[in-house]
């Protein structure tokens, strides 16, 4: 599996068609969306295209530029939610955090996201704005199902790291300011993000059964 974002411009019909997926190994195509745009990282707004989410991956192809098109397997997606906050993005999307080939960026500080060279290895973030944004739930669904369906190839059998978390649940700092995404949103694999949200459930039941056991003392006392 290649890590990352990558350009994809393999299309039936002489190439001005869907994309070819991988049928000989089981692929097939989940949902097809079109009027969606996409932003990638903090780069501009590429407008007109349409998205094809297949059991594996997820597809973007430009309906503007026929030799322009991305895509990412879903064992990349280490994250997808329902972006709806203004103060994030200026209009409702599904934000994606992408996980990159430790070798392909040289740290955090680079810039390289912004410049003027299209790096997709260093790719970590993209947007997917539907021009209806009440097809987005749909979307986020058709996405939580390819994503049980590519757990991560070292789980363990048994061992569950997928949580479904909201806004609510989310009050570590370093989650929010990391992730722009104030909805429902899941995290596919062992991540830090599962670890937090776990930490923050047994947090949370500790402290509740602690208020039990002071409840249950006063009572007997008295």
């Amino acid at each position: 599996m290649v890590l990352g974002l990558r350009n994809f411009t393999e299309r039936t019909g002489d190439g001005i068609g869907q994309p070819v997926l991988d049928t000989d190994n089981g692929e097939e195509l989940m949902c097809v969306q079109p009027g969606v745009d996409i932003v990638l990282a903090n780069r501009t707004r590429e407008s007109h295209g349409t998205l094809y989410v297949s059991n594996k991956q997820v597809i973007w192809l430009s309906d503007v530029d026929k030799a322009k098109g991305y895509a990412v397997d879903f064992l990349s997606v280490s994250l997808h939610a329902v972006s709806t906050d203004p103060e994030a993005y200026p209009v409702p999307c599904i934000y994606t955090q992408i996980e990159t080939d430790p070798d392909g960026y040289e740290s955090d500080n680079s810039d390289s996201e912004c410049s003027d060279t299209l790096d997709l290895s260093r790719i970590r973030e993209m947007r997917l704005i539907p021009s209806d944004p009440s097809q987005l739930d749909s979307l986020f669904e058709v996405f939580c199902e390819c994503a049980e369906l590519n757990p991560e190839p070292n789980e363990e059998e048994g061992e569950e790291h997928e949580w479904i978390f909201s806004a609510d649940q989310m009050v570590d700092e370093d989650y929010i300011s990391q992730n722009p995404a104030h909805a429902i949103g899941q995290s596919n694999g062992d991540h830090d993000l599962a670890h937090t949200v776990l930490q923050l459930r047994i947090d949370d039941e500790v402290f509740e059964d602690a208020e039990e056991m002071e409840h249950d003392r006063n009572n007997t006392h008295n």
